[in-house]
């Protein structure tokens, strides 16, 4: 590829990267204090999480005032480089930027073989930052190639904590008066609806936005990156998925649902869109890794907006909305440093607790989620399963996620707390 046709690309990338901030109300992102002091270390930053969720943005908030050199390789007039480009990309850098100091990779896992550049660059002395839209740059291609000279740092969509801070809301308080708790609900039910993608918070229409983004995931971080053939197929699967948000899924289920014989298919499918953080899986909680495996997992969709935006359900179930805003902050939390693993938790009778927090080698908590907890039979329902798995757990730790109901109960001499789901979610 022509010098000079990279020159022109990295300019009009540089200003459109100046612009995306340009008036625009920055939100610092949660533990992005950890990136920061990371930064001048010689370890290789990557970033990752989904598509249009911020990583852009944060990497350029991270790197104000330092010199550095940026490319977007998503970008299609780059769409044919070739792994004997790189050179000469790292050539109209320089020129642009003489005194760089930093290399900005934006999207990078669109170049073949970008870890072996990478690694190379690293070697070289270079300070590289990068992101990209695939959980796999945390995986294999990184194990492979960075291991031990890389830092991780995972981003998703905002919380509803970072939501109230771009709403200019007062969170961080031991109390609320009544005005204030009345505000957070209608706040929560307004992030449940559209979703904490950055530009949805930022005033854009959310349903044709979301249906956009969506599209896009699948067509640019799937159905091209892994080159799959059948897209009608893979369509059907993400959009089974999404619709089966909170509930167990096993591949045999998912294969027969999509009319597919091959359940490694399905499995594959299924593997590519949670990679790309259209979903995320959560296992079975088990001693024995061959039942975690084994075992149906439970899906939830990295944003509640796409769910709302993309889903065929008449009316979406509100206690698996609740449930699915529990499991990204759950996640979210893990990817902080929080926490260690995330499970739901079944025993032989069918009696399953939502959620199963470990961290090192214990369980920390079980959480239920029930919105509607003054149903008698929910309530009964919950509360057993929770006193199951506290016994078969050795867990004493136990939650009730609601709507509005918040309070301590004993039962069979164990505490149960129940919290609103609002209040909950302020937890950092």
């Amino acid at each position: 590829m022509d010098i000079q046709h990279m020159l022109r690309c990295f300019a009009d990338q540089r200003e459109a990267l100046e612009n995306s901030v340009k008036g625009r109300k920055i939100i610092t992102r949660e533990d992005a204090w950890r990136c920061k002091t990371q930064l001048a270390s010689p370890l290789v930053k990557v970033i990752t999480g989904p598509r249009r969720a911020g990583k852009s943005v944060l990497c350029h908030e991270l790197l104000r005032g330092e010199h550095f050199g940026y490319v977007n390789f998503d970008d299609e007039r780059l769409a044919n480089l070739r792994t004997d480009d790189l050179n000469t990309l790292l050539q109209a850098l320089q020129e642009m930027t003489p005194d760089m100091e930093y290399l900005f990779f934006d999207e990078i896992q669109n170049v073949p073989r970008w870890e072996l550049f990478v690694n190379r660059l690293q070697r070289s002395r270079y300070n590289i930052v990068i992101t990209g839209s695939s959980a796999y740059l945390l995986s294999q291609e990184l194990a492979t190639h960075l291991t031990g000279r890389h830092y991780a740092f995972e981003i998703f969509p905002f919380s509803f904590r970072e939501y109230l801070d771009f709403h200019q809301v007062q969170w961080k308080k031991k109390v609320f008066t009544t005005k204030e708790v009345a505000a957070f609900k209608k706040l929560l039910v307004d992030y449940i609806r559209a979703g904490g993608f950055p530009e949805v918070v930022q005033g854009e229409q959310y349903s044709q936005y979301l249906n956009a983004l969506y599209s896009s995931i699948i067509t640019k971080d799937v159905a091209l990156r892994h080159k799959v053939r059948s897209v009608s197929a893979l369509k059907a699967c993400a959009h089974y998925l999404l619709n089966s948000f909170g509930r167990q899924l096993s591949y045999n289920v998912l294969a027969r649902a999509l009319a597919i014989k091959s359940v490694h298919t399905a499995q594959k499918y299924a593997s590519y869109l949670e990679e790309a953080y259209l979903i995320r899986f959560i296992e079975r909680f088990s001693y024995k890794p061959k039942t975690r495996v084994s075992a149906p997992r439970k899906v939830y969709v990295i944003d509640t907006g796409l769910i709302n935006a993309i889903s065929t359900r008449f009316s979406p179930d509100v206690g698996h909305l609740y449930e699915n805003v529990v499991a990204i902050e759950l996640l979210r939390r893990k990817a902080q440093g929080h926490l260690d693993s995330v499970y739901y938790w079944q025993d032989s009778e069918q009696r399953e607790v939502d959620f199963v927090i470990k961290t090192r080698a214990r369980v920390k908590a079980l959480i239920q989620v029930a919105y509607d907890i003054e149903d008698y039979n929910t309530r009964t329902r919950e509360v057993a399963a929770l006193t199951r798995a506290s016994d078969a757990l050795k867990c004493s730790t136990l939650f009730v996620i609601t709507h509005d109901e918040e309070k301590d109960e004993r039962v069979q001499r164990k505490l149960i707390r129940y919290i609103p789901l609002w209040k909950w979610l302020l937890i950092s």
